[in-house]
């Protein structure tokens, strides 16, 4: 997969429990990792082209740093899975002009949001 200019390429989320980071998003969005040893982890790209992001065990978490907005094709079933696997809704599901979105932040206080398409 190659970079376009001026758009995402890459999003690095705290994660002060490396382990526990990895096994929550795994659980809740069924994401692999590249392990890159004690101080990192990749997050690997569905199809696995390459890497979208990262978890950063340096990196502070909290409400209030850039929002990353995920995607998802069934959006009640992605709330269900944030919940089970230990996130927060901290706004439920609402519906703007083109579809639905929630926020949740992860169990180290990273806030994330999810939509999906009207």
């Amino acid at each position: 997969m190659s970079q376009r200019h001026h758009t995402f390429d890459y999003i690095e989320l705290a994660a002060p429990d490396l382990a526990a980071a990895q096994q929550f998003y795994a659980d809740a969005f069924g994401w692999s990792f590249t392990d890159y040893g004690p101080d990192y982890a990749g997050i690997q790209r569905p199809g696995g082209e390459g890497e979208m992001g990262g978890l950063n065990p340096v990196r502070p978490a909290g409400p209030g740093l850039p929002l990353v907005i995920l995607y998802s094709d069934d959006l009640d079933a992605t709330v269900d899975a944030v919940r089970a696997s230990g996130g927060e809704i901290t706004e439920e599901p609402f519906t703007f002009p083109g579809g639905r979105r929630f926020h949740f932040t992860d169990p180290f206080g990273n806030e994330l949001a999810v939509w999906t398409q009207a």
